[in-house]
């Protein structure tokens, strides 16, 4: 049976959850936590519910623009702090950008590769 998204608190529960299961030394999308979440084409109400509910043990560090770049402006304290955080789990980030990783990619791609 599906999620009930109908009020503003489910929504952000999804899409906490969603952010919680990236695992370590991998990245995801704002879009692709929206689509994860039961809500596609909300990429933007991810980022407002980062702001809002961010959680000193969310992994929001792992979530990046759909090209694989940090959306904080660059040289920022937030795009330090992001940039270091993902280079500690292994992630190769140069110049604000994830290299050697699709932010946007499905769970499907990530299971089972992308398809030819």
């Amino acid at each position: 049976m599906p999620t009930d998204l109908s009020t503003p608190e489910a929504r952000a529960a999804a899409i906490l959850k969603a952010i919680r299961a990236v695992p370590a030394g991998q990245v995801a999308g704002y879009g692709e936590i929206a689509r994860r979440a039961g809500l596609p084409g909300r990429a933007r109400l991810v980022a407002q519910v980062l702001r809002k509910y961010g959680a000193p043990d969310l992994p929001w560090h792992r979530i990046l623009r759909s090209d694989g770049s940090i959306a904080f402006e660059e040289g920022s304290r937030g795009w330090r702090e992001q940039s270091q955080r993902l280079r500690a789990e292994g992630v190769r980030v140069v110049k604000g950008k994830v290299v050697g990783q699709r932010a946007a990619a499905s769970l499907d791609e990530q299971l089972w590769g992308q398809g030819d």
